[in-house]
């Protein structure tokens, strides 16, 4: 069909320890999915909330205009709604309510069948000596990595 679709956030590691993971789908306008097949996506910046009804949804996830839209291309920076089961739904929010965990996306991408696909993780913000910790975790890793590649 076309070339594979895999938008990171590389940042939602770093700041977050992540605790369980979840892949939702995502209510799109057809230009916002053509952008995204384009790779005309970020979400670099972007966290999930809950609304009054219990729904969830991806904020400051941005997605470019697509370029051949016409004058009812999409808002970049729309909130859009993620699509999880109601089971799901309840336990996400239950965990953020009372323990303070937050909802980040990790990676979208593109599934076999064509659709969009938003893989979140509730998390625990690190405080500094993690984030301290795993840059020299990283560090000493690609250092023995050297260090195997010579012998």
């Amino acid at each position: 069909m076309q070339k594979n679709i895999n938008i990171k956030n590389k940042k939602a590691r770093f700041e977050y320890e992540i605790i369980d993971k979840y892949t939702a789908g995502i209510v799109l306008t057809g230009t916002e999915i053509k952008s995204i097949r384009q790779s005309k996506a970020s979400i670099a910046e972007s966290f999930c909330e809950f609304n009054e009804q219990g729904e969830l949804f991806v904020i400051n996830m941005s997605i470019e205009e697509y370029a051949y839209g016409n004058y009812s291309n999409h808002r970049p920076k729309a909130e859009r709604k993620l699509l999880l089961n109601k089971r799901e739904l309840r336990k996400l929010e239950k965990e953020v309510k009372n323990t303070g965990l937050t909802i980040v996306p990790l990676r979208l991408f593109i599934n076999e069948k064509g659709f969009a696909k938003l893989e979140i993780a509730l998390a625990k913000g690190k405080k500094l000596y993690d984030k301290r910790e795993s840059i020299k975790d990283r560090d000493n890793k690609r250092d023995l990595d050297r260090i195997k590649k010579n012998f």
